[in-house]
């Protein structure tokens, strides 16, 4: 079997570098074309990965959980289930404003040193920005004018102030390195769930072109600094039930690498069976897309927050994403400072037993079930 996977992942790189020789669109290209060799790799045998399995993300997992902070090599999904996750989710907001601190208390020199450890076992990477409004001061959830975007791109009253809050971003993807100075790869997610108006470049606070703007400035900002360790991952809502509703905004093959969407699942009467439904009917989309653009594809964010059902994971999660070719499924943080938000479980909590039996599940996967795959080597044995 270990022969069989060798050969197919070895198909699998003379078709990238055949693609890559004639500067054409292809399975496993990244969209920039000077992206460092362990990042093409990395998104080459993510894609081989899927016919394993589901890896499982946790945002800020080894920072805190439900009450603790900073304690080294703590993690509430280990202390329920034996492993660590397979994705490591981080956010950056307020890196753009030059703080020590981001929009969650949280020291960017730590989420530095934790990006290095996950990345040195094995683990996947992915960072989310809640950047500020840049037009007002206010938070990305400032929604009071829907001139920010335009306001922004070039020819913009805040365009300079974007582009030195780029600058602040690009430095710290510059700033991560392993332990021989080679760029760690990441999968970075920046204005995602903008099928909503929640944020400020959302669906009704900015124009399709805007948006598509913002995203091609974007990279090609991080691009001309150097920055080349990056997939970029476009992730809308869940306010979709086409694959052409899906891609109105898309930037395009040559901006994106990796699709997926965000959707939760809400206290209420129905909410358990209107999770699954929508869940479900985005997936099929979502997965129509991915096929169509060559692209991987994951569950991008998730959860039920305090989770209420002890049997939420293996009843009503995997068996609505479990034949799926979805790379991973990351569900968001468990806050150490407001006990009440938290969307994985930690020891004691009521879904705590159910949770250890989804990471048993032979498809899931977790940290040491990836960490002999090698995602950032061209060879696997």
């Amino acid at each position: 079997m270990k022969q069989k996977l060798t050969l197919l992942f070895l198909f699998s790189v003379f078709l990238v570098t055949s693609c890559q020789e004639k500067g054409t669109e292809g399975n496993g290209i990244t969209a920039d074309p000077q992206t460092t060799p362990e990042t093409q790799n990395l998104l080459v045998n993510l894609k081989k990965l899927t016919s394993k399995g589901i890896m499982f993300g946790h945002q800020d997992d080894l920072l805190y959980g439900h009450d603790w902070k900073y304690e080294d090599g703590r993690s509430d999904v280990k202390e329920v289930c034996g492993d660590y996750p397979a994705v490591y989710g981080w956010e950056l907001g307020h890196i753009e404003l030059g703080n020590e601190m981001s929009l969650d208390s949280v020291h960017f020199d730590k989420i530095r040193q934790l990006i290095k450890v996950a990345y040195r076992r094995g683990g996947v990477n992915t960072i989310s920005w809640h950047a500020d409004n840049p037009l007002t001061g206010g938070s990305a959830w400032d929604v009071s004018s829907n001139q920010v975007v335009k306001s922004i791109l070039p020819g913009g009253e805040k365009h300079e102030l974007f582009n030195t809050w780029l600058t602040r971003l690009g430095n710290f993807f510059l700033s991560l390195k392993d332990d021989d100075g080679q760029p760690i790869p990441v999968i970075f997610r920046p204005f995602h769930e903008h099928t909503g108006s929640w944020f400020w470049w959302g669906q009704k606070l900015c124009t399709t072109d805007q948006y598509v703007a913002l995203w091609k400035y974007t990279q090609s900002f991080l691009e001309k600094m150097g920055v080349h360790n990056l997939l970029y991952a476009y992730s809308a809502g869940s306010e979709f039930s086409t694959v052409a509703q899906y891609l109105e905004r898309y930037p395009g093959d040559d901006v994106i690498d990796v699709m997926g969407f965000d959707t939760y699942e809400r206290n209420g009467d129905n909410g358990r069976e209107q999770y699954m439904k929508t869940l479900s009917s985005c997936l099929n989309v979502l997965v129509k897309a991915g096929e169509a653009h060559h692209k991987l594809i994951a569950l991008t964010e998730t959860g039920f927050g305090g989770i209420p059902d002890s049997t939420w994971w293996t009843k009503t999660l995997w068996p609505t994403i479990e034949k799926k070719p979805i790379s991973y499924v990351l569900v968001w943080r468990n806050a150490w400072n407001m006990k009440e938000q938290y969307f994985a479980p930690f020891e004691g909590q009521q879904s705590a037993d159910d949770f250890a039996e989804f990471c048993r599940l032979p498809r899931t996967l977790f940290q040491q079930d990836i960490s002999g795959v090698e995602l950032y080597q061209k060879d696997q044995e």
